[in-house]
């Protein structure tokens, strides 16, 4: 099956007259689409059909790009470091991480320079206080915004979490707070079998992920 036809699959299980049948793991509504990480934008525009697709059907379908939540994550490690200002002058604290970040790529290659910034950043994003915490925010907002018990999210733009959090243990934190609202997980990488996944293609493949796989 193609990229696609995994899509397609996905939304008949979504629109089961019974209801989702994405898990066969009751009280676990989670699922993911797994995709090679140069699909990235026919990814993009699929899910955005299915989007759109759902609603026509009367669903409350959200998209939530973790992108985004980074970049907030981000912005506000910047607004509580202002008084570094003295230290750093104009230059932002996460300005000074990249700088870092490419002095090391030049001088100590790729892995080091990935490693200094996981070691700077993990903390801010890992955990139950760090991405999880704010797609349950937002999950909540779309729960007290919506009447529909038709509702569907999808977590989306996941490459920009590497080499941050592994993404294995993100839908460990949600477990439990999503109120049972099926929550897709748009997953850049490779598939080993029937269950390991090996993010973006570059971490050593990875069995402990309890969803069910759409992908090949």
């Amino acid at each position: 099956m193609n990229l696609k036809e995994h899509v397609e699959e996905l939304k008949r299980d979504l629109l089961n007259k019974n209801g989702p049948q994405i898990s066969a793991m009751g009280n676990f509504p989670f699922a993911i689409l797994q995709y090679h990480p140069e699909d990235e934008y026919l990814m993009r525009q699929l899910v955005a059909d299915l989007v759109n697709d759902l609603r026509h059907e009367g669903w409350a379908a959200k998209n939530i790009s973790l992108f985004n939540l980074l970049i907030k994550r981000l912005k506000a490690i910047d607004e509580e470091e202002d008084i570094l200002d003295d230290v750093f002058g104009d230059e932002s604290l996460v300005d000074t991480f990249i700088e870092d970040e490419k002095r090391l790529y030049q001088k100590q290659g790729l892995d080091r320079s990935l490693k200094y910034l996981h070691e700077k950043l993990a903390d801010e994003i890992e955990g139950h206080d760090g991405i999880a915490a704010d797609i349950i925010t937002e999950i909540n907002e779309i729960i007290d915004q919506n009447t529909t018990k038709k509702t569907v999210v999808f977590l989306s733009r996941a490459g920009a979490l590497f080499p941050f959090h592994k993404t294995s243990g993100l839908l460990k934190y949600l477990d439990g707070k999503t109120f049972n609202i099926p929550v897709i997980l748009l997953y850049p990488g490779t598939r080993q079998g029937t269950t390991s996944l090996s993010f973006m293609g570059e971490y050593e493949a990875d069995s402990d992920y309890r969803p069910r796989i759409y992908g090949s």
